[in-house]
This record gives structure tokens, C-alpha cells and sequence, in this order.
């Protein structure tokens, strides 16, 4: 038949016939020039993927030391920049935060931020082992993890984005200091329901006053807001915010001054 009759420049035989074939089996000329394109276009695909998975990745690699020295934003302040939507946002100094307001972010988000270097496994492993007795979950994400999810992830519950904060996480914790997690970290939480980004901003919308001025007590209510920043109102604490912010003035009256020693040691 047509389809196994050999192309015209095929390998002849001394006596003039065609050169056995290398498959076992007759096979189409055409059908293997189409199945080698099909290859190809496969292969190119998965070329182009690779190169856009290599440039994804190197995104935080260059950002993360740039971030040493400029303010960086959250992929949601992005996102709403992109939708025309309201983002306040005024970047203030570690130096100009109240020390009462790390103490009270420390507590109720981190307590062992001072100990540990991006990940806390002692935390976590006591989540699993909750999990495990009581079919709980409650989150285990250290505040470099939360930053990791802010810059360069997204909001949820996938396991897939629990798994790339903790490269992120150990990797911005070897570049910045504690102090420079801290005060990206303060800058770029979500802090109100209408795009109040960073504690200035939240200091400012819920007590009129500048994130140095805040007392204690104000402190752990807007660390206490920080679960859900978009329900939680400090200017209006209910029972729920006010538990939260009681909690974080125990916890950081129990913990002493240990506990934030690498963030405002020198105050």
C-alpha cells in the first residue's frame, strides 16, 4: 500500500530493492513525521514551562535583598492597587513602632520568634500531635512564614503553600535580621476592612494617633485583631477582641522581655 511504500530518497539494496526497515512492522512515513512534530511541540511546551517556573522562582531570590533597603508590598496590596481598590499604607521604622505593640504581635503570632530561624518545629510538631488527638487544626506559621505568604504567596489553606513558605522562611531569615522581619512584617499586615495596610495605619484608623504613642493595652488590641483584621474592630472591641487581647497581655507579661530581646534589646 501506499502508506508503507518508502519515501524516494530511502536506502536502496545492492539489488535495487528498498533497505530493510528499522521498525519491526510496517509504518507510515507520515504518521512518523507527524508523531515527531507532535514530540517536539511537547517537548517545546514543557521548555517554556520550565523557563517560567525557573523565573517565578528567582523572584523572591533577587527580591528578598532588595527588600534590606527599599519597603516592600504585599501581593495583596498589588492586587488591589490592580483593581482600583484602597490601600493605605504608611511605612514607619522599627525605631518608631511602640515596643508595647512587638511585645503584643510576638505574643499572640510568635512566641518563639526570637528563637528560632524562620520555621518553628517545636510549635508545629504540637500542632500534629493535636491534630492527631483531637482532629484540630490551628495554624503553626511563624511570622516569617506569614511574611513569605504576604510578599510572594497568597491566602488559603493548600498544603502546596505551607510547603514554599518554609524555603522562603529559612531563606529571608538568613538575609535580614530579626529586627528588619519585624518591621517588614508590621508594614505590610492587613490591618482594617477597607485596605488598611501596616500598624501606622491601623493606629491611625483606630485610635487617631501614631504607632509610637500606642500603650499596652491598645497594643494588644490591634494585635488582637490580626486573625481576621476584617471582622475584629479595635475601636469597637467585642467579647472576641478583647479575649484575644487580654490572652497577649498574659502571655507577654509571662514571657518578659526575653522573648522580643532581639527586636527591642536596646530600648
Amino acid at each position: 500500500m501506499d502508506q508503507d511504500r518508502p519515501p524516494q530518497d530511502a536506502p536502496q539494496r545492492a539489488d535495487g530493492g528498498p533497505a530493510p526497515s528499522a521498525y519491526p512492522f510496517p509504518v507510515s512515513y507520515e504518521y512518523s513525521i507527524q508523531h515527531k512534530a507532535r514530540v517536539e511541540r511537547q517537548l517545546g511546551f514543557f521548555a517554556f514551562a520550565a523557563r517560567i517556573m525557573l523565573v517565578v522562582a528567582l523572584i523572591p531570590v533577587i527580591l528578598v535583598p532588595l527588600y534590606w533597603v527599599i519597603p516592600p508590598v504585599s501581593t495583596l496590596m498589588l492586587w488591589r492597587w490592580m483593581t482600583f481598590q484602597r490601600v493605605e499604607r504608611v511605612w514607619t521604622p522599627i525605631s518608631e513602632i511602640s515596643p508595647h505593640l512587638v511585645r503584643m504581635v510576638i505574643a499572640g503570632e510568635d512566641g518563639r520568634f526570637c528563637a528560632h530561624r524562620g520555621v518553628d518545629w517545636q510549635e508545629l510538631q504540637m500542632v500534629i500531635d493535636d491534630y492527631a488527638e483531637y482532629g484540630d487544626a490551628r495554624g503553626a506559621s511563624t511570622i516569617p512564614m506569614q511574611v513569605a505568604k504576604n510578599l510572594f504567596l497568597w491566602s488559603g489553606r493548600q498544603v502546596v503553600r505551607k510547603i514554599l513558605e518554609v524555603p522562603l522562611a529559612y531563606y529571608m531569615s538568613v538575609v535580614w535580621s530579626k529586627s528588619r522581619m519585624m518591621e517588614i512584617y508590621l508594614n505590610i499586615a492587613e490591618w482594617g476592612p477597607d485596605g488598611e495596610f501596616g500598624i501606622e495605619a491601623a493606629a491611625r484608623r483606630a485610635f487617631k494617633k501614631s504607632a509610637r504613642d500606642l500603650t499596652a493595652e491598645e497594643a494588644a488590641l490591634l494585635a488582637g485583631a490580626l486573625p481576621n483584621p476584617i471582622v475584629r474592630d479595635p475601636r469597637r472591641p467585642g467579647p472576641q477582641i478583647s479575649r484575644a487581647a487580654q490572652t497577649r497581655l498574659r502571655i507577654a507579661g509571662n514571657n518578659g522581655s526575653a522573648a522580643s530581646s532581639c527586636v527591642i534589646s536596646r530600648r
